[in-house]
């Protein structure tokens, strides 16, 4: 299986010089969508799992307390200067997803951006989020989902398998994942490619 953590490593070490070329104007909008769904609060103390290189930053208020976490090296050397670029205070730490250092209740509000389609179990990552967000606390997702109600047909289980070896899983459902992880959706909006991207804020 190559869906793995230790093969969403390398490839996104080989990634990293050009994902921003590769992603960063296509999602502009979605990501502005996305975290503009959230109610935001001067001195929240956030945390962007996944963060990549940083492609959220320009999209979020000032005045709160922010920390990445990327399975990356590569990438969160580009988020780190990202953010000196923009002025931003962040804390960047190379972490799993699936294993978060940061104690129960933590944080106001997480996010998730392109990260649960890649990783080899979404659950897992829901979980931690789960854990570290405070009671009333709010999750961010912005992901490609496959609708809730739809099974997954043999031409879509076909592009999968290149999908998954390239980046990323068209066949997971966002509803199914959040709920199971003890989240409830407070809202859920198409972004991009008639519906393939949709941004969800869920609360705990």
């Amino acid at each position: 299986m190559l869906n793995t953590t230790a093969w969403n490593r390398f490839r996104y070490s080989a990634y990293a010089p050009l994902y921003d070329v590769m992603v960063a104007r296509a999602l502009r909008r979605p990501r502005r969508i996305a975290l503009g769904q959230i109610d935001w609060e001067p001195g929240m103390r956030v945390l962007l799992v996944g963060a990549g290189t940083g492609l959220d930053l320009p999209f979020l208020p000032r005045e709160l307390e922010i920390h990445l976490t990327d399975l990356t090296p590569a990438m969160l050397k580009r988020a780190n200067a990202r953010a000196e670029r923009y002025q931003r205070d962040v804390n960047c730490q190379v972490m799993d997803a699936s294993a978060l250092a940061f104690t129960d209740e933590h944080f106001d509000v997480v996010i998730m951006h392109l990260i649960l389609a890649v990783m080899p179990y979404p659950e897992r990552g829901l979980s931690e989020a789960y854990r570290v967000l405070k009671s009333g606390g709010q999750l961010c997702v912005l992901d490609k989902f496959q609708p809730d109600h739809q099974q997954t047909g043999s031409v879509r289980r076909a592009a999968n398998i290149v999908t998954s070896l390239i980046a990323t899983d068209i066949t997971r459902q966002a509803t199914p994942l959040l709920q199971q992880a003890g989240f409830y959706i407070r809202h859920d909006e198409p972004v991009l490619m008639n519906g393939l991207f949709r941004a969800l804020i869920a609360g705990k």
